[in-house]
């Protein structure tokens, strides 16, 4: 009888918890390891509607990027997506910053989604989250920014240093924290999902080309690989919860 436990166990294995920054909440979140689970949902998020589209599917576990609980909570109502799991007897397991830095996580999603073989970032002899890879053809800013554009199908932002790209780093969500490492080793551009006002700057003072292409789509990718990984280790029916647009809406004046 496969458990929540041995799904936990699983990913523990690849994204260990342990792993996780001391401001995340990763782990087991919600529900019971002693549960018997015969269909898993994985979902980026989990919000009301993943939790009632993972219901009427039938899963009993969901697996998520981004925690359920995050901050502490002071109450629960019958809309918060913790009550509606628990109404459902679903239990939930939420790996962010373990997965981010794992080996076939959300940076390593990233690389596959841009057709790129990506290899650690080092930063005072520590691997981080980050990925560097090479083109295998340099191009200009504004037609790289295309093609990442086109991958992920996202609208992108650009800081453009000037430089032709060849040597890149990639980080999925809110990863500009690490651009400068990126600069420092001779990267010519950097992807993530998202960058404050002075980043952008900063990016022009380091010389680096600064991408930014959504925190959502940098990330979503990790949700089919997690789903294959579960599939193809427990021989068990995995449902992916439906890819939505950004919780926002863009509104261009024409």
């Amino acid at each position: 009888m496969l458990t929540v436990k041995d799904i936990y166990d699983y990913i523990n294995s690849f994204a260990p918890f342990c792993m996780q920054a001391k401001w995340d909440n990763s782990g087991m979140l919600v529900g019971d390891f002693a549960q018997q689970v015969k269909k898993i949902a994985v979902s980026l998020d989990i919000t009301a509607d993943a939790v009632e589209y993972a219901a009427k599917a039938g899963a009993d576990l969901i697996v998520s990027h981004h925690p359920v609980i995050f901050a502490a909570k002071k109450s629960v109502y019958s809309s918060d997506p913790v009550y509606l799991l628990a109404k459902n007897s679903m239990s939930a397991v939420c790996a962010h910053t373990s997965l981010d830095i794992a080996s076939s996580g959300v940076n390593d999603a990233l690389c596959e989604k841009l057709m790129l073989k990506g290899e650690p970032l080092t930063d005072e002899g520590e691997e981080t989250m980050v990925r560097v890879a090479e083109l295998e053809e340099a191009l200009s800013a504004e037609d790289f920014a295309a093609f990442v554009s086109e991958k992920l199908s996202a609208a992108v932002q650009v800081s453009d240093c000037g430089k032709i790209i060849k040597k890149i780093a990639l980080c999925g969500g809110a990863g500009a924290d690490f651009m400068q490492a990126a600069a420092d080793c001779g990267c010519d551009a950097y992807v993530t999902g998202e960058a404050k006002h002075h980043e952008y700057l900063q990016a022009k003072q380091s010389g680096i080309t600064l991408i930014t292409a959504g925190h959502y789509e940098t990330e979503n990718p990790v949700v089919d690989m997690i789903a294959r990984k579960l599939e193809e280790k427990f021989g068990i029916e995995v449902v992916t919860v439906p890819t939505q647009a950004p919780y926002y809406t863009i509104i261009s004046k024409g």
